[in-house]
């Protein structure tokens, strides 16, 4: 297991101490342990702006953060947008902008928020999201649409406090391919669960909200129900934002070249067996730690750890939140493994290197589960479970402003993210809370994007080849499904099972309207096959629309 690679007795003598407190005095200590920590520090002058995430757009922030001139934590997303992104930013809000002599019609629809109150104590500002979108399969011989209806509002009480919530209230046909999954999950890829499952037409709503509290320039604690990603990449093999909005509560200190954030969260598993006597989801708990070292200009350095703990057993014995994990100042691995507890657990590691300007290699690595004379053998344990990325990705290629692009690898051995029991697995809402595919697969992608003045162009190209169940057999791809019953113990390999070639394609070009909410006019095109020795399935489609938010949607997996 992990706890091989900790030194147990340094641990056991640390947790043993710390414990041996009451839980009030030990969370009393952590009470003043904050305290301090927040009158040690200097106060803010200005109220950082969130900003949610996208990679369409977080990627224009690419020449500031990738600059051999800057030390800019830049794995840890969302952002609150301070002083190093803020030029920046606020270019990217108002480009191609000139407001003077216009009407108030002409600035609300094209430069302005449609509620915007800048007061010396507070500001507030609002907006309606509409998200309107044709299309056609050609593959499917099916036309496709989505409409939509959202709202935004956010804003400023003071210096320190700040809010954002959002929602969409939507009605889609999509392609066969997103229906079927759907239909099989009963959730919409990234979004949340949908009110019919089953038919042919997908209703659902999707809600975020946040508030967040900067007491001090080095502390932010936010509480809110969205998502967190960690890396640099456009996948993730430790956090992702591929799952559902889930409620969270979470602290991050910023000393310097090093930032460390520890957050809670709640999940939700609406296909896990229930509990006798009860129609309730199934609920679980994470325990996050995330540190990010700028060593230099050049190199950055992280460490994650993370929990998954089952509120209740089998038989609805309650566990309810565990406190031991909520210690804010340590990694949590140490914790369960003195525990002893059948928690998942897993470890990872990012790294960054700045080999030229606003030029960088970039990697992840995740373990879950370690046994060091399977690992080392290459005997293909079903325990070695672990899942890395790749990737080189930069801004202004060939000294052109604003052309970025990525180039990424990422892989996942069989039956990593599982758990000995479904329900405890690393999924939020019947999704996976690292990369959509699961495990059991290896991917290659790129994209490139472009802007200028209003335009936006992206192209994407991807391929990866996994295996799927087959005969009755757990192959390890499903991360739903529980170890115990592998398809076998050793001799296990990355595409096993039905070996499954997946290609994809997607082009888009977007005129900007109104940047405060990314309100565009859209037309995209797709190309995705799946195909192995039982079927091929393809979708080739067009669509145009007019569109809104900054959230991302999820259609290449």
């Amino acid at each position: 297991m992990i706890s091989d690679l900790v030194n147990k007795s340094v641990l056991n003598d640390y947790n043993y101490r710390f414990m041996k407190f009451t839980s009030t005095t030990r969370y009393k200590l952590l009470f003043a342990c904050l305290i301090i920590v927040t009158l040690a520090a200097n106060r803010l002058s200005a109220q950082s702006v969130y900003q949610p995430y996208s990679y369409s757009f977080y990627q224009k922030f690419s020449a500031d953060l990738y600059s051999t001139q800057t030390r800019i934590h830049s794995s840890l997303k969302p952002y609150l947008v301070d002083s190093l992104l803020r030029h920046t930013y606020d270019s990217l809000m108002n480009v191609g902008i000139n407001t003077a002599n216009k009407s108030y019609g002409y600035r609300k629809l094209f430069s302005e928020h449609l509620i915007d109150i800048q007061h010396p104590g507070y500001t507030l500002y609002g907006d309606v999201l509409p998200d309107v979108q044709i299309g056609r399969d050609f593959s499917g011989s099916k036309n496709t649409w989505l409409t939509t209806l959202g709202y935004q509002v956010g804003g400023t009480i003071g210096s320190k406090f700040s809010f954002y919530g959002s929602g969409y209230n939507n009605r889609s046909a999509f392609p066969d391919y997103l229906t079927n999954y759907i239909n099989t999950s009963g959730v919409v890829p990234g979004q949340t669960r949908v009110t019919n499952r089953g038919s042919s037409i997908t209703n659902w709503s999707y809600y975020t909200f946040l508030l967040s509290y900067t007491p001090v320039k080095y502390v932010n604690f936010t509480i809110g129900q969205d998502k967190t990603f960690i890396g640099d990449g456009y996948r993730s093999m430790l956090l992702s934002d591929y799952a559902s909005p889930y409620p969270f509560a979470k602290i991050t200190f910023n000393l310097g070249n090093v930032r460390y954030m520890a957050m809670y969260a709640r999940f939700e598993d609406p296909n896990a067996p229930k509990i006798p006597n009860s129609s309730d989801n199934r609920i679980k708990w994470g325990y996050f730690n995330y540190l990010d070292w700028n060593v230099s200009k050049r190199v950055s350095l992280g460490m994650f750890n993370s929990i998954m703990s089952v509120d209740a057993d089998d038989q609805g014995h309650k566990r309810g939140f565990d406190f031991t994990y909520a210690n804010p100042f340590i990694f949590l691995r140490p914790l369960e493994a003195t525990n002893g507890s059948p928690d998942k657990a897993g470890i990872g590691f990012t790294g960054k290197w700045k080999v030229i300007d606003k030029t960088i290699l970039y990697g992840q690595f995740s373990l879950t589960e370690f046994q060091a004379k399977d690992f080392f053998s290459s005997n293909g344990s079903v325990r070695n479970k672990y899942a890395y990325q790749l990737g080189i990705r930069g801004a202004d290629l060939f000294k052109v402003k604003s052309l970025n692009y990525l180039l990424e690898y990422n892989t996942a051995k069989p039956y990593t993210y599982t758990e000995t029991r479904g329900v405890g697995n690393y999924s939020q809402y019947d999704e996976p809370l690292a990369h959509p595919m699961g495990a059991n697969f290896r991917e290659w992608l790129g994209i490139m994007n472009y802007s200028v003045g209003r335009f936006d162009l992206q192209g994407q190209l991807n391929y990866a080849y996994y295996g799927l169940d087959i005969n009755g057999l757990d192959y390890g791809k499903d991360i739903f499904k529980s170890y115990l019953n592998a398809a076998k113990q050793f001799g296990n390999y990355t595409g096993q099972g039905l070996r499954t070639d997946f290609y994809y394609a997607q082009g888009k070009v977007a005129y900007l309207l109104n940047p405060k909410y990314n309100l565009r006019l859209e037309l995209g095109g797709t190309y995705r096959n799946e195909k192995n020795a039982l079927f091929n399935n393809k979708t080739s489609m067009i669509t145009v629309g007019l569109r809104s938010s900054f959230r991302n949607i999820y259609s290449d997996f």
